[in-house]
């Protein structure tokens, strides 16, 4: 059993609740930094911990220290950074700032710029990419579900910080060429905003051959962009993500058989975005489809799908009405 450790968690949103709230019922020591809207929500109903699988953890406010001061990281082992990629400039200032030169950062954020960015920033620091393959829902205030499958992976280093983080209900794993891993995510984190967008369950999305076809033709338009800068994205499944297009393209039936093996969905998932929407938060577009029209521009290559998906989660976002509950066919316009 690995010594426990004392981990803070920086950014305290549906992400780094789930996990925060996991590893201290793993019996490590947890600190929050959080806003104080989070902070209230736990301090007045608990953090409270559920997984589809049957997970369940309720903790009290004394279990958990939480503070918007960033001087909670003095004495942190671990920092998981869970903020938005927005905002990692800042955090990692903050960091610099208050946190041991010895203690370990790993990145848990969507997108593929957030680690260099820590590490310009944290020359001092072990700074380790790490990618969250699951979807955390915010169900009420303080109480955060993980609804989908799957395990923390995070890069290999000398101390073994995966191991030392790893526990029987919150498996990290510590793999090589994470570069690849987080490109690999990115494509499918571009149904972040096809989901958003259509205001589905994931499961009800992902079970109808259109959307499925739309997501294929987004990721299709991806992995051109990606050819062209010579990134070779690496699955997180056994499914190579250039036969990933084919297989969301198959009937509904064949589909759902190969799905099944692969992952599980609660029945209530939807992705972040399509909660950043509801909630009227900025969402992650820029650092998803907004850096695949950047590899396009840069290869004088047309992204008309990532285009029009970056605009109509402006206009929803403007909006600020939630999702737009759009159909395959206005989306494709």
């Amino acid at each position: 059993m690995p010594s426990r450790k004392s981990v803070c968690i920086a950014g305290a949103g549906s992400i780094g609740c789930f996990v925060g709230g996991m590893l201290r019922a793993g019996g490590h020591s947890v600190s929050m930094l959080a806003r104080p809207r989070m902070i209230e929500d736990v301090r007045t109903n608990g953090l409270k911990v559920t997984s589809f699988e049957g997970i369940e953890h309720r903790l009290t406010s004394a279990e958990i220290k939480l503070s918007d001061d960033p001087a909670i990281f003095a004495g942190a082992d671990i920092i998981l950074v869970t903020v938005k990629s927005g905002d990692t400039a800042e955090i990692a200032d903050r960091i610099a700032q208050h946190a041991s030169p010895g203690a370990v950062v790993v990145s848990l954020q969507n997108g593929v710029g957030n680690v260099p960015v820590l590490r310009d920033k944290l020359a001092g620091w072990s700074v380790l990419a790490g990618m969250v393959p699951f979807n955390v829902l915010t169900l009420e205030p303080g109480h955060f579900h993980r609804a989908t499958s799957g395990d923390i992976l995070i890069d290999k280093d000398a101390a073994d910080t995966a191991s030392q983080l790893s526990q029987p209900e919150l498996k990290f794993r510590a793999v090589e060429n994470m570069t690849g891993i987080q490109w690999g995510k990115l494509l499918i984190n571009l149904n972040n905003a096809l989901n958003a967008l259509s205001g589905l369950p994931l499961r009800d999305q992902f079970s109808r051959r259109s959307w499925r076809a739309l997501f294929a033709d987004q990721m299709s338009e991806a992995l051109t962009a990606l050819k062209a800068e010579g990134i070779a994205p690496v699955s997180s499944t056994p499914l190579p993500p250039g036969a990933t297009p084919y297989i969301l393209k198959l009937p509904d039936f064949a589909f759902q058989i190969i799905a099944r093996s692969m992952v599980q969905i609660d029945p209530k998932a939807r992705s972040s975005m399509w909660e950043d929407l509801q909630r009227n938060r900025r969402t992650e577009i820029d650092h998803l489809q907004g850096l695949i029209v950047e590899l396009g521009k840069r290869h004088g290559l047309r992204t008309p799908l990532s285009e029009k998906i970056i605009a109509l989660i402006r206009k929803a976002e403007q909006a600020g009405k939630g999702s737009p509950g759009l159909t395959v066919d206005q989306i494709r316009g």
